[in-house]
């Protein structure tokens, strides 16, 4: 089991990511918001514009012994379902540190989970780097193929 992180140690993590997402918006041009979350105090958000999806959101939350993360990929598919999950299913193959699921409202996500002992801004720009990357480079297929239909007539 991993280390159980007390208030003390949390507080540092928290500084930490704080600082980090601070550096990140100021340095990052694609990088159009980076902050903690007003509602939770342990959840951060950090807003990047892509090329492809046109805004990806990722959300950190800080948990006792681990760093949660995911963000929003597409809506459940509205047709070819099947292919989509087989489509996603053998692309999780391939992931290092991420998977996709789905979350609320049956979306797809892609999530993942650190634990805090692993935690340092090289990871942070490991995790963020990932996460965007992935969408950036699958949304595109991931939604004609979901919503086929919507991108028949446009061709």
């Amino acid at each position: 089991m991993s280390d159980l992180f007390d208030d003390a140690r949390r507080v540092g993590l928290e500084r930490r990511i704080d600082e980090w997402l601070a550096t990140v918006h100021a340095q990052h041009p694609n990088v159009v918001a980076a902050q903690r979350a007003t509602d939770e105090p342990d959840r951060w958000m950090v807003r990047l514009h892509g090329e492809v999806k046109e805004f990806t959101t990722i959300w950190l939350r800080l948990g006792q012994r681990t760093l949660r993360y995911e963000t929003y990929v597409m809506p459940f598919p509205d047709e070819n379902s099947a292919a989509v999950f087989e489509l996603l299913l053998r692309r999780n193959e391939r992931l290092v540190g991420v998977h996709y699921a789905l979350g609320a409202e049956n979306a797809v996500y892609l999530t993942g989970e650190l634990v805090l002992s692993s935690l340092d801004e090289r990871e942070l720009d490991r995790i963020i780097g990932t996460l965007f990357a992935t969408v950036e480079a699958q949304f595109d297929d991931l939604v004609r193929l979901g919503f086929a239909s919507r991108f028949s007539s446009s061709q």
